[in-house]
């Protein structure tokens, strides 16, 4: 059974496409610039293809480009759309309607559209790539996969704020969580080599957007990001945490309107803000190795802020078996993990430079030598998604 994956944002479309009798990938690909007067599309199938200045007015052109190039005569991997079983889509926010994976239907559609308030960034593009897929494969069943679905096991203190309860009945103001489909692949994976399920995991996705979970026995019991993915730790241009009463001081003071500021906190804070000149860490690692101070301070203010999260999730699981990094700056900065299990020997961390600084990328690793375990674990959403839309479709 072959299933296609779809995450759809705003402006691109990426895609993979599986062959799940041994879950292999035979194809995959991304729209960029999708809306924009001049897009492009990349594809690797039997051929490896890229496409630019391409008309892409909507996400139903951009998908009609993708579903295209499966199927073409030289690049293509498949002879007709009727071998795609299923699609399965990544939905950032399913809110409290869904706590797992969901065939789509009318009832799912109205709810995906009511939960847009809540996540006005992701959802509206989710939404958009299901239907340019159901306009064009309208036979072909799909599954909404929620990124805060692993997360919806918390506890009602750890998800909770502290606001009036009836607003939160309410308005459903609460935290959600994020990268839900990554933290149960890497927790799983954990458990695996390990050997082991009763286990107290700290799981550090960190990328450009990045999340921080504890997760005991295969449970999320807490997470860092929140209502949105705001909160929590220092991201490529979001800020994380933060004094709530800031947004009033910089109404007040900049002469911004609460969207712009919400704007400013999202895309122009986190390590873009403080070194000044990227949000990129590798760019932002180049300079800190040359002394540049701004970059010194990023790098310090980014570890600081995971390492804070895994101290307080080791609390509130009283202890830690495992710490796992995955996500771009998690996988490949042998600096980060460095600087974020540098005096945590009291929680049992104790690492191992040389397995640190050498790890390849893509390479799952072992680089701890004390009584906690700490793994260097890619992480693969989009198998998650697969696996997921060929066991509801089943």
């Amino acid at each position: 059974m072959k299933i296609l994956v779809i995450n759809a944002g705003s402006s691109s479309i990426k895609y993979q496409l599986f062959d799940m009798t041994n879950e292999c990938v035979i194809a995959k690909g991304m729209c960029d610039r999708v809306g924009q007067q001049s897009s492009t599309l990349i594809h690797k199938g039997k051929k490896d293809i890229r496409l630019e200045d391409v008309k892409m007015p909507s996400h139903v052109e951009a998908m009609k480009f993708v579903l295209d190039a499966l199927v073409h005569a030289e690049h293509g991997v498949i002879k007709d759309l009727s071998e795609i079983k299923a699609v399965g889509h990544r939905v950032v926010l399913g809110g409290e309607d869904y706590t797992g994976s969901v065939v789509i239907d009318g009832t799912v559609m109205k709810a995906l559209y009511a939960n847009i308030g809540l996540a006005p960034l992701h959802n509206p593009a989710n939404i958009q790539g299901i239907e340019a897929c159901k306009e064009i494969m309208p036979k072909t069943p799909m599954v909404a996969v929620f990124d805060n679905a692993f997360h919806s096991t918390m506890p009602d203190y750890a998800y909770m704020y502290a606001i009036n309860y009836d607003d939160y009945k309410k308005h459903k103001i609460r935290k959600y969580g994020f990268h839900g489909t990554s933290h149960l692949f890497v927790s799983s994976e954990a458990e695996r080599l390990i050997g082991r399920k009763d286990l107290k995991i700290v799981i550090a996705h960190l990328g450009n957007g990045a999340s921080m979970s504890a997760v005991k026995n295969g449970k999320s019991v807490d997470t860092s990001m929140g209502l949105t993915p705001l909160q929590g730790l220092i991201m490529g241009t979001r800020c994380g945490d933060i004094d709530s009463a800031a947004v009033e001081y910089l109404v007040n003071n900049t002469g911004m309107n609460v969207h712009e500021v919400t704007t400013y906190l999202n895309k122009k804070c986190g390590l873009l803000g403080i070194c000044g000149f990227s949000s990129d860490f590798r760019d932002i690692e180049d300079e800190y190795e040359k002394g540049n101070d701004r970059a010194r301070l990023a790098v310090e203010m980014f570890c600081y802020r995971v390492k804070s999260y895994v101290g307080s999730y080791a609390a509130a699981m009283g202890g830690l078996d495992c710490l796992v990094f995955t996500g771009g700056i998690g996988e490949n900065s042998y600096i980060v993990r460095e600087k974020v299990m540098e005096g945590l020997e009291f929680l049992g961390l104790e690492i191992d430079d040389k397995a640190n600084k050498t790890t390849k990328r893509g390479e799952t690793k072992l680089f701890s030598k004390g009584k906690a375990k700490a793994y260097v674990i890619p992480t693969n959403e989009e198998i998650m998604i697969a696996r997921d839309t060929l066991r509801l479709v089943k």
